[in-house]
């Protein structure tokens, strides 16, 4: 079945740009200006996933985001001008699933929203997560990399197993902090650091060029399982062929 996204954002010319893209990739899309229509289509109409931009008209995007997670859980991306901390880490608490700074390349954006809607779909394997040669069973807390077992400590299975759950999702160094760690733990960033380079030196070809356990800098880590976004993103080439124009706009 066709997957159905709202596209928010008050640029007419931004919206043609995504209506266009995400129309020749096979998504039907629909249309909002404002924070209210954005907010009553996604009540009304139902779509799989809302792409959503910060500076809207009539009130702020982190305002749009708290109030759709009120009667949905449909999967939310950002797409906004805004590069800082503040404003991405507020947006992934208050309940989005990425966030895309403009001016974006049209390949990554695309890998993410499937990222997005396929962490929607039921998978046959629900427990066992395949990321290239490392294969995740949540079920018997085995990781396997090339067929050969990875020995993790308790603590290093605890943050894969809670990044293994939410796969391609931006988890912020508060959420993962809180919940692998506890309440009081959730300034260490530090300490996640030295746990997250512990995994990757176990998991990864090139721990220094990670392509698995990956870090959006600033707000947290992902756990990316999408490889043509992997091959993106070390291929200027195929990562910039289609850049959205900065505008001035939000």
């Amino acid at each position: 079945m066709t997957a159905r996204i709202l596209v928010v954002d008050d640029e007419s010319q931004i919206r043609k740009f995504l209506r266009i893209s995400l129309g020749a990739n096979g998504y039907d899309v629909l249309e909002a200006e404002t924070g209210a229509a954005g907010i009553e289509a996604a009540r009304t109409q139902a779509p799989d996933l809302l792409v959503l931009d910060l500076g809207l008209p009539d009130m702020d995007g982190q305002e749009v985001i708290s109030a759709v997670r009120e009667f949905s859980a449909m999967p939310i991306i950002i797409l906004s001008v805004r590069t800082d901390e503040f404003d991405k880490v507020e947006a992934l608490d208050r309940g989005a699933n990425d966030y895309v700074v403009k001016p974006f390349g049209i390949a990554e954006l695309m890998a993410r929203v499937r990222a997005v809607l396929r962490s929607r779909t039921p998978q046959e394997a629900e427990d066992v997560l395949v990321v290239g040669s490392v294969t995740i069973d949540l079920g018997r807390r085995i990781v396997t990399k090339g067929g050969a077992e990875v020995h993790l400590s308790k603590k290093e299975w605890e943050l894969l197993a809670f990044m293994a759950r939410r796969p391609d999702h931006v988890l912020t160094h508060r959420q993962i902090l809180k919940e692998v760690w506890g309440p009081a733990h959730i300034e260490d960033t530090a300490y996640l650091r030295v746990y997250i380079n512990q995994l990757r030196q176990k998991l990864e070809d090139a721990p220094g060029q990670p392509r698995i356990v990956v870090t959006d800098p600033g707000v947290g880590y992902r756990l990316r399982r999408d490889a043509q976004f992997a091959d993106a993103q070390h291929n200027p080439a195929v990562s910039s062929q289609f850049l959205y124009p900065r505008d001035g706009g939000d």
